[in-house]
């Protein structure tokens, strides 16, 4: 999978747990919280994308994305 295949499936999501977000405009260093996501709606996107990627990554593995670009730089070091 491309950075912007994984970058489409993460905004997907992200778009299906928080759908005002898609007429938003917002950077990818964003901080989930400064986008209206809390810790749930953060482990929902997660989980989400490992469903969508069909991937068996620990979720612990995530702990410290806080921010669209941290997610992507996460699953693309662990080579989905």
């Amino acid at each position: 999978m491309t950075k912007d295949e994984l970058l489409s499936t993460i905004k997907s999501n992200l778009f299906e747990i928080i759908p005002e977000l898609e007429d938003e405009e917002f950077s990818l260093d964003e901080k989930f919280v400064d986008l209206g996501m809390n810790s749930i709606d953060r482990g929902e996107l997660i989980t989400l994308t490992l469903e969508s990627l069909e991937s068996d990554i620990p979720r612990v593995e995530f702990v410290k994305a806080n921010s669209i670009k941290d997610l992507l730089d996460l699953f693309l070091a662990k080579a989905v």
